[in-house]
């Protein structure tokens, strides 16, 4: 993980995609190995009331994640806590849990900041050793709150396995955080690409078009469905580009570049409110802020942005 020829994956320049932590899989169902390190002196805690991460104000300029154990204990009563991993000094990283309704007055503390984790990734709140374990936190995190009782019979399933996994009381059947795949891709033809829009999106934002893996469906074929149902466009080749993890609440996102086979457009008007193709003149102005019409593409740490450079700045095709 902290190899330096990972580094240079395309993956590892997303967002929440760094993440040093050692999550010590082998550890997970030893109680006695949790325990002990959920009652280290040193353990840290990283916080999310609800959805919404809370974060520790060191100094006027600096913020980070990790709160020490006493700390945690005075924000509010943990819901659910989970073991995250070790980071590479071989401290113990948990996340946990806290009322939604702590986030609001929460605000109020000058030691405190409040804020959404898309906005902590974007504005780069936190150092970026530290997004990668957030977003971990909170996706996990989010899949407990909303996974209380067993899909089979309906009964509590407490949490075992240093928060990994959930265990009915009553019937027994075990139950896994889940991560949901994403095709995200970019459409391309020879010297042109298509992007689109969402009415949700930043004005002047255009971005590759998205959607979710069906049961029995390779991410190729999910790539080809998705592209022709939003914008009517056949897909030959599907190139694979990169991943990112996206805990929103728990995806994980498939960067690919496909090849168009076709010109005409027709869009879902459902899905998108605009779309068109863009030059590969285009797509470099908008990855440098500079696109004539004021037009924009997502930041650095969304998929998309890596996506278009790869395409645009390093002439990657399908």
């Amino acid at each position: 993980m902290n190899d330096v020829s990972f580094r240079r994956e395309r993956s590892a320049l997303t967002g929440f995609a760094t993440n040093p932590l050692d999550r010590r899989g082998d550890l997970r169902d030893r109680p006695d190995a949790v325990e002990g390190f959920r009652t280290s002196p040193g353990t840290r805690h990283a916080i999310v009331s609800g959805e919404t991460p809370i974060l520790k104000r060191i100094d006027a300029e600096t913020l980070t994640i990790w709160f020490a154990e006493s700390e945690a204990d005075a924000i509010g009563k943990a819901h659910e806590e989970v073991f995250l991993g070790l980071d590479p000094q071989g401290t113990a990283c948990f996340g946990r849990l806290v009322d939604r309704e702590l986030a609001e007055p929460l605000r109020e503390r000058d030691d405190l900041v409040v804020s959404d984790l898309r906005s902590i990734a974007l504005k780069r709140l936190v150092p970026a050793e530290e997004v990668g374990p957030l977003g971990e936190a909170k996706a996990l995190l989010d899949w407990h709150a909303r996974h209380r009782f067993c899909a089979r019979c309906g009964g509590l399933s407490p949490t075992v396995s240093g928060g990994w996994r959930r265990e009915c009381s009553q019937c027994g059947a075990l139950h896994f955080p889940r991560t949901d795949p994403v095709v995200i891709m970019l459409a391309v033809r020879g010297d042109r690409c298509f992007l689109a829009r969402q009415a949700r999106f930043a004005p002047g934002m255009y971005s590759c078009i998205a959607g979710f893996l069906e049961p029995g469906e390779t991410f190729e074929d999910a790539v080809r469905r998705e592209t022709l149902e939003e914008a009517g466009l056949r897909t030959g080749a599907v190139r694979y580009i990169a991943s990112q993890p996206w805990p929103f609440p728990s995806s994980l996102m498939i960067g690919c570049i496909s090849e168009a086979l076709n010109d005409d457009i027709t869009l879902d008007g459902n899905e998108l409110e605009a779309g068109r193709w863009f030059s590969r003149e285009e797509a470099l102005q908008m990855l440098e802020g500079r696109h004539r019409d004021g037009l924009s593409c997502p930041p650095h740490m969304a998929i998309a942005n890596t996506i278009l450079k790869a395409w645009a700045e390093d002439g990657v095709t399908p």
